[in-house]
């Protein structure tokens, strides 16, 4: 058995503190060098994946909006602690990772704390030391991720169930873990576990039933404390009582379905942004069922298809979920969107720290912890039980680094366990329980450290991921060199084809483009987006005809694409199949979030059919979203001229000339219409505009010419017709209007 130096809690702080303040001033010290030594890494300013969430949901909360206006569906107390960081210290992401370094350090503190009571002070010393220096520790912290606050929130937990555990408390003093575990379930939804592993232990602890039943009370009370506000606001401004968010169903389908492979895989391949999750799940759901439905009917939907799942293929189901067992227990840290090893080319202390210490080496020690502490079961049974409901809890659903964190803190104290046994026994001699534990060690040793997942696929994340908010940017080269990283550590990444396709594209190589579309949709058959972008890389080639059937292809797959839809109805507009332009151009719009170029698009349509009143509508609805567009502007202009309404033609080609002053044409325009209206000086000045910014524009030059005419200035009206019969020499009726001004001016 393991040795105490202290009964649980009898020290108090008394004596103890200076190790507590070594740890917390090492963890601190470590996160602070890892943090500074970052802002030389290419992504330290970018916000990607959930970070960027969580980043401008905070601004949100800080900018006063504090209730929202849904049903949360990512876990919100992040956000908000995200808020008042930002309201503290301003919204530079740098000071949430300095605050967050003080949260990991102060985590390492807890959770000696928590050591020491439930095993020993000697104990308690090595698990901080542990989390101090444990890399993904290290990592999370300098992450704006929602980590830290779920790790410092368990650590609190363990403080405090370690001292209800020691000693004998007041029943008041449950509620405070109640408090503790409700905020950490609004951190990360599936600490539901915890609850039920406490008050599982409350069950079979010793103590009269009564006494438990009222400690069991107190706990339920303080989690009610921190969670049915959430509650009552998502039934306030969603309609639904959602006790925390409405996202259980995505999640569990997304960790068991047919394609599943244990890792993360969004709903909709190439989406696994938070931006796209929620849209994808509700999308997706509606369209399958032929109704709308609430966030709670959603999670209902994604659930029940999992099950199915589970029902009708149970041999696939126990061969994935094996995977996952062996993904959970790895020493590989499954990253989402950033991982380790990138940060780690840049951090000292994350690169080696990293060599020694990490899940590969956590695991088989905290094995040999178990076996070691096993004579003390039933006061470390709380502490078995939450270990066992977590590891559960990640197998149920995808493993990914962050998801298995929380195991981590679970483990530390069984590990120091060891490591203190150990120590004690060098001077004791080994028995047969240690040999025992060796072995047990040894064997997860080779289990943990199993190579399952190549370090290249690793590191391709966090470059795909850099690309994509890099791409957002308008980096395009930027981009495009941190996907062609990707593909050169994994070259069948279909996302990255794509992705690197459309930097291309937009970067005008569409030929180009079109390689890497196709072998993305090699590689990923049903990639409506592929499909869709591979139509826009046709269209800038003018194969028009297979851009569309590659656009049919895309909607084929994703009937609810605005994008697709509105793509395929503008090049149905420029082939000239008008009436099957305007059914998916309206369908984009109905689909979507209205685009001004669509509208446009769609207004051209209806005025090439003679509907010039709807052309006029959709042309206003395209400057109500984008009032600068100058498209919509020239053709509101040609409607005004069509509808025999003058003044409001003029109005548009104002707004014309001051949005482009450049341009010849426009003034050419503005001059003439004011010149066809009476304001003959006015008009003379765009037209002179006009042949000033382009000397060889005959019509200009013509136009100048009879408005100089007009205002009787004949000389010039002369300069300007001879210069347009010059540069037109074909011009229909220029030399019989040139002899008659000239005629007119020798009959002065």
């Amino acid at each position: 058995m393991v040795h105490r130096d202290a009964a649980p809690g009898a020290s108090g702080r008394s004596g103890v503190g200076w190790y507590l303040l070594a740890i917390f001033t090492l963890a601190l010290v470590v996160r602070l060098v890892h943090v500074w030594q970052l802002r030389s890494a290419p992504f330290f300013g970018l916000m990607m994946g959930d970070a960027q969430s969580y980043h401008a949901w905070g601004l949100e909360i800080l900018s006063g909006d504090w209730l929202g206006s849904e049903v949360f569906y990512q876990a919100p107390l992040y956000p908000y602690f995200l808020g008042v960081v930002y309201g503290l210290f301003g919204s530079d992401p740098f000071a949430v990772r300095l605050v967050q370094s003080v949260l990991g350090a102060a985590s390492c503190v807890l959770l000696a704390i928590a050591t020491e009571r439930f095993l020993s002070r000697n104990a308690g010393m090595v698990a901080g030391v542990m989390l101090a220096v444990y890399p993904p520790a290290i990592f999370f912290d300098g992450l704006v991720q929602k980590a830290t606050l779920g790790l410092f929130l368990l650590c609190v937990v363990l403080a405090l169930l370690g001292r209800l555990v020691a000693r004998p408390a007041p029943v008041r003093d449950w509620i405070w873990p109640g408090v503790a575990l409700g905020a950490l379930l609004l951190t990360r939804e599936h600490a539901l576990v915890f609850v039920v592993a406490v008050l599982g232990w409350l069950a079979v602890s010793a103590g009269r039933r009564a006494d438990r039943l009222v400690r069991a009370g107190a706990l339920g009370i303080g989690l009610a404390l921190a969670v049915l506000p959430v509650g009552a606001r998502n039934a306030l401004v969603g309609g639904e009582f959602v006790l925390t968010t409405a996202q259980f169903g995505p999640n569990f389908y997304i960790g068991n379905n047919p394609a599943a492979d244990g890792t993360y895989r969004p709903l909709v391949f190439g989406r696994g942004d938070p931006r796209f999750e929620r849209q994808d799940a509700t999308q997706v759901a509606e369209r399958e069922l032929g109704t709308r439905l609430t966030p709670a009917e959603v999670s209902r939907y994604w659930t029940r298809r999992a099950l199915e799942y589970i029902r009708s293929e149970p041999v696939d189901w126990l061969r994935l979920t094996g995977r996952k067992v062996v993904l959970a227990f790895n020493a590989a840290e499954v990253a989402d969107t950033e991982d380790q090893l990138s940060h780690a080319d840049w951090s000292f202390p994350l690169r080696t720290t990293g060599y020694l210490w990490h899940f590969g080496v956590l695991a088989p020690l905290a094995a040999a912890g178990f076996w070691l502490t096993w004579s003390r079961r039933r006061q470390l049974l709380l502490l078995y039980l939450m270990v066992g409901a977590y590891a559960a809890s990640v197998v149920v659903f995808a493993v990914m680094a962050r998801y298995r964190y929380p195991l981590v803190p679970l483990l530390i104290p069984f590990a120091a366990a060891a490591v203190v046994e150990v120590r004690r026994m060098a001077g004791a001699g080994w028995d047969r329980r240690a040999a025992t534990a060796a072995v047990a060690a040894a064997v997860m040793l080779v289990f943990c450290n199993w190579p399952v997942l190549s370090m290249d696929v690793m590191r391709a994340v966090t470059a795909l991921n850099v690309g994509t908010e890099l791409q957002a940017q308008g980096r395009l080269d930027d981009a495009a060199g941190q996907y062609r990283q990707v593909l050169a550590l994994t070259p069948d990444d279909a996302l990255a084809h794509s992705n690197l396709g459309t930097a291309l594209a937009a970067l005008g190589r569409p030929a180009e483009a079109i390689g890497h579309y196709e072998r993305a949709i090699a590689l990923e058959p049903g990639d409506a987006d592929s499909h869709s972008n591979l139509g826009n890389a046709l269209v800038a080639l003018e194969r028009t005809a297979e851009a569309i059937a590659s656009y049919r292809r895309a909607l084929a797959m994703d009937p609810s694409s605005a994008e697709a839809h509105a793509a395929l109805g503008m090049t149905l507009q420029a082939q000239g199949s008008l009436d099957d332009a305007v059914t998916h151009l309206r369908r984009s719009l109905a689909l979507g979030p209205p685009t001004a170029v669509a509208l446009n698009v769609l207004g051209v349509v209806l005025a090439s059919q003679e509907r010039l009143d709807e052309a006029a509508v959709e042309f206003r609805r395209a400057l109500a979203i984008e009032p600068d567009f100058r498209d919509a502007h020239a053709n509101l202009a040609m409607m005004a001229q069509l509808q025999g309404r003058p003044q409001q033609a003029i109005a548009h080609y104002r707004e014309l000339a001051r949005l482009d002053p450049g341009s010849p044409v426009v003034h050419n325009e503005l001059g003439l219409l004011l010149a066809e209206n009476g304001d003959l000086d006015l008009a003379v000045d765009h037209l002179r505009r006009a042949v000033t910014l382009d000397p060889a524009f005959a019509f200009a030059h013509a136009n100048l010419g009879t408005a100089l005419q007009m205002q009787g200035d004949l000389e010039q009206a002369v300069v300007h017709l001879q210069e347009a019969l010059r540069l037109d020499p074909g011009a229909d009726g220029l030399e019989a209007r040139i002899e008659a001004v000239l005629a007119a001016i020798g009959g002065r």
